[in-house]
């Protein structure tokens, strides 16, 4: 049994440093997505290299993150607390000081091993800390709302930045900020361990980390390699062969970084889904949203991410409601509805994009998608942490931040891909019969950013046409990937109601 901490007013000094690194971290998800557009026009990426700039700090963060929970778990959450903070810091120094999109997908890949370190440690921490049930829903459903709102928060902090200083600001701000909340933690977080702890699955985190890296590769890569190419297939086939490799290792192994046997409590299980299925549309919606804000409707970046804000209002506000209204209604039905609500949201959003839309005819669905996820992440996220023992603490942790990688990644890939494919089909066909130089004509297709450039440097009638048939491409792809997102939320929220207890039963989790 693990010692028990005293109930002091420090327990909550702990959650303000740790809500605080989690703000940081997932608002660096999405502070990036605002300055997507930025970067097609100073790195000259297209839209396959936006979508790994987005991508490589989530794979690794994903598939680090349950080999460092079950490391925090053996060796001390305050540490490794503190040297994920610190690995996070030097990430963001590098990709800052990027002058090429290869280097900047390296160092984000380096901020995605801080996070990993970092994240499942803080949860952890707080599960430690509270060990009254309600006081640790409260907790938990701060943290959820923390991280909710770093999510939403990323694209206006952003456009602050790129309004004043260069692309690498938004990067170079994690410094200081890191720095401080080092110095806090070693103050005010108590550290903690589980003594019982089992050796690390190392076998475990390279098949997660190999599985889910070819399967983003896959997925983000067809669209210019061709979806029946034999490269992309054999790539698809290997990550599927060693995704089942890492299930069949851990049902096997004696000290798994993921015990499959969690998945038998539908609390636990269909939690997990529902967290990466909300993710799913929010974070993909954000991706395809930010571009559509400026390149479309010409905003710049401080005005599109003043323009996200009210997804970021929306969390802020009902998040913390969110445990009063599992109590009230359910964890069933407040999930589902979280659900639904994201669903409702993107479907909206997806019937009001083409080339005539304004923001005040998406502003509703912006609201949804907000009301929707500040119902979603805390109550999910407490289901999944109050369904594990103490012990493993820092494994269910980890668990329930892959959710929110895994979605965000594959979110991104999916409607990112979704979208690419059907711009460069519908630009294709525009173009059909023009005689561009092969050069330009790549750089058409890659983006919309890009075909935009080069209709800037054309000029005239034809530059025009140009600019609106790559909108029209643009929005096409947008409208179709925002309609896949919501249909995948929704389908989410059928799970939930038909598979979800609506209820928490007696608190034994904290047992050994």
């Amino acid at each position: 049994m693990l010692k028990k901490l005293p109930r002091s007013p420090s327990r909550w000094l702990s959650l303000v440093v740790v809500c605080f690194t989690v703000l940081v971290v997932n608002i660096d998800n999405t502070i990036l997505n605002v300055a997507l557009p930025t970067l097609v026009r100073e790195l000259h990426a297209n839209i396959s290299e936006l979508q790994w700039i987005v991508d490589s700090y989530a794979m690794v963060f994903a598939g680090l993150l349950l080999v460092s929970g079950s490391l925090a778990d053996r060796y001390g959450r305050k540490k490794f607390f503190l040297i994920g903070l610190l690995v996070f810091i030097l990430g963001s120094l590098g990709a800052a000081s990027s002058t090429t999109v290869h280097t900047l997908i390296a160092f984000r890949a380096l901020m995605g091993l801080g996070s990993a370190l970092t994240v499942p440690a803080s949860l952890s921490i707080l599960n430690d800390v509270f060990r009254n049930p309600k006081e640790r829903a409260k907790a938990i459903g701060f943290w959820g709302g923390t991280a909710g709102l770093g999510i939403a928060l990323g694209p206006i902090a952003g456009g602050l930045l790129l309004s004043h200083f260069w692309w690498g600001s938004i990067f170079i701000v994690n410094v200081p900020i890191g720095l401080v909340a080092m110095l806090a933690a070693v103050f005010l977080v108590p550290d903690s361990k589980n003594p019982k702890a089992e050796r690390t699955d190392i076998i475990g985190a390279l098949l997660s980390v190999a599985g889910l890296g070819l399967l983003l590769w896959a997925i983000i890569e067809a669209p210019l390699k061709g979806w029946s190419s034999d490269l992309v297939r054999e790539v698809g086939l290997s990550s599927l062969v060693a995704l089942t490799g890492f299930v069949l290792w851990e049902i096997h192994s004696r000290h798994p970084i993921l015990k499959i046997k969690f998945f038998a409590n539908a609390r636990f299980s269909i939690a997990t889904i529902a967290e990466v299925l909300g993710l799913f549309g929010l974070a993909g919606g954000l991706f395809m949203q930010t571009q559509f804000l400026q390149f479309d409707l010409g905003y710049s970046p401080l005005q599109a991410g003043i323009r996200i804000l009210p997804i970021a209002a929306v969390v802020c506000l009902i998040a913390p409601l969110s445990p009063i209204c599992a109590r009230l209604i359910g964890v069933k039905l407040t999930v589902a509805a979280g659900l639904s609500a994201i669903s409702g949201g993107l479907l909206q959003v997806s019937l009001s994009s083409d080339v005539t839309a304004v923001y005040t005819t998406v502003l509703p669905g912006l609201l949804l998608i907000g009301f929707g996820s500040g119902l979603l992440l805390p109550t999910a996220t407490n289901s999944v942490i109050s369904s594990v023992p103490q012990g493993d603490s820092g494994v269910g942790s980890a668990t329930n931040s892959v959710a929110f990688q895994l979605g965000g990644a594959i979110g991104v890939a999916v409607i990112g891909s979704i979208l690419s494919t059907r711009y460069q089909n519908h630009i294709s066909l525009a173009l059909k019969g023009t005689q561009i130089p092969i050069s330009v004509l790549h750089t058409i297709s890659g983006s919309l950013g890009g075909a935009l450039t080069v209709a800037s440097s054309i000029g005239g009638m034809s530059g025009h046409l140009l600019a609106y048939a790559a909108k029209e491409a643009f929005m096409s792809g947008g409208k179709l990937s925002l309609g896949v997102a919501a249909a995948v939320a929704f389908c989410g929220a059928i799970i939930v109601l038909a598979f979800l207890p609506s209820r928490q039963p007696a608190d034994h989790s904290h047992s050994e």
